[in-house]
Parts: structure tokens; sequence; C-alpha cells
């Protein structure tokens, strides 16, 4: 699992090892990886290991084989935002780097998941987007579009890998991690999640139960997106100020 060591990663590789499931997580720095082993508890190993990189995704896919036997199941989870504002505005080194992490890499590992390992055994590939890959974003642009690629290349590769390696992804909404914070920190979170149908912004372990089903109950689903945003797409729009009250 990429970027298992905070956050959504977090939670998944936690309701994957509570399930009785080994667990390799990565990420690039050991004592955030040390740490997480230790709160996840159960069989969980880690490993340092940049998802850009495609030589230590090489290293690390061969090591969890070593460890435990198989890679039955790849979360591509890792991500990155270097910018926050308008398309327009964006470096194109910022790009570059948003492409690396959260394009090239996730395919870079499935790749070398499948040639390793799930072509000959089988196996499940669960990717990590966003709702921002089906919406417009002041903000969050640049990251929505490559997470919109992202969704792409779920289908693409399902209809390639199939029936051998089923392909799906999570587009969550606003989940309460550190690499979300400037979208829900202070009253700018209550204010978010009152919108929303459930009234909750979603926790790392929301997105861990839904991992768990896809990747051990959703035996004939591939090439989709569930979109797990406790309603954010589906609110009202804000009643016009003429009609508020009945006038």
């Amino acid at each position: 699992m990429t970027g298992g060591s905070a956050g959504i990663g977090l939670g998944i590789a936690k309701a994957f090892a509570d399930a009785g499931a080994s667990v390799m997580i990565t990420s690039r720095k050991a004592d955030k990886c040390e740490q997480a082993v230790a709160d996840i508890g159960g069989d969980v190993d880690w490993r340092i290991s940049h998802v850009g990189d495609p030589e230590q995704g090489e290293r690390c896919i061969a090591d969890t084989i070593e460890r435990f036997g198989a890679v039955d199941i790849l979360v591509n989870n890792a991500a990155t935002n270097p910018h926050a504002g308008l398309v327009i505005d964006c470096e194109l080194s910022k790009l570059d780097k948003t492409y690396e992490v959260n394009l090239r890499g996730p395919l870079a590992w499935t790749q070398i998941a499948w040639n390793q390992w799930m072509k000959e055994h089988g196996g499940c590939v669960i990717n990590t987007v966003s709702v921002g890959a089906f919406k417009t974003s002041r903000e969050l642009g640049v990251y929505g579009m490559f997470k919109a690629a992202f969704v792409y290349l779920t289908q693409q590769l399902a209809a390639e890998l199939g029936p051998q390696v089923r392909v799906n992804a999570i587009a969550p909404s606003v989940i309460k991690t550190d690499f979300a914070r400037i979208l829900w920190e202070g009253e700018r979170g209550s204010a978010v999640a009152d919108t929303y149908p459930m009234r909750r912004l979603g926790e790392p372990a929301d997105i861990g139960e839904c991992a768990l089903w896809l990747a051990a109950g959703a035996s004939w689903l591939t090439g989709h997106t569930i979109i797990l945003d406790g309603g954010s797409m589906v609110q009202l729009p804000p009643m016009p100020a003429d009609l508020v009250g009945g006038h």
C-alpha cells in the first residue's frame, strides 16, 4: 500500500489488518511508518518507498512477496498536492510533480504488481481518487485534473487486466486528515459538513471499510469508482435569498 503511514492509507491498512490480512505499507519517512505499524497492530510491515520512483516500487513489491508470499491486493493511495490555486497559475514544475506521484506512480506500481505477481496469480487493485475528479475547483484544480485521469486509468486497466485482476477506485470527499487540513480545519469544516446529507465529514475508517469490501467482497465489480462523500455530490443547492422565509 503506497502512502500507508497516515490519513486515508492508515485507515485502509488498519481495516485490512483488523480483518486478518498481512499488510505492507510504504511511505517516504521511516519514523511515520514505524508509528503506523505500532498503531495498526497485526501482521504489518513497512518499507521506505517513493511512489514516483519505479525502481523503489520494484524492490518494495519484491520484498512484499518475499515477506508475505504474495501481492494479492495493491492499494495506490499516495498523493501530493504542491499547488493550491487556479490551474492557470500553476508552475510547470509543480504540475510535473503532481503527475509523477498522482498518475505516473500508480500506473508504474500497477505494472510492477502485475508483472511480478498478479498476471499469474490474480489480484485486486484499489485506487484512491477524489470527488475533485468530477468538478472544478478554485484551489485544487491541478489535483482534480490528475484524479480525473486516474478515474479513466482505473477503467482502462480494468478492461485490460480482467479477468485475473479487478481494478476499482474510491473517490472520497473531504476526509479529516492532515493532507486535507486546508479543507476542514476550523469553522470551515463545520460549515462544509452541515451541507452534507450525512451532516459530518469523512474519517479514514470510512474509506477503510469501503476498501475492505472492494478487496474481499466485490467479486463482480471492476472498472468502477465509488463516490464516498457523505452525500456531498447530491446536496441541495442554497435556497435563493428571495425565497427564504417563503417570500
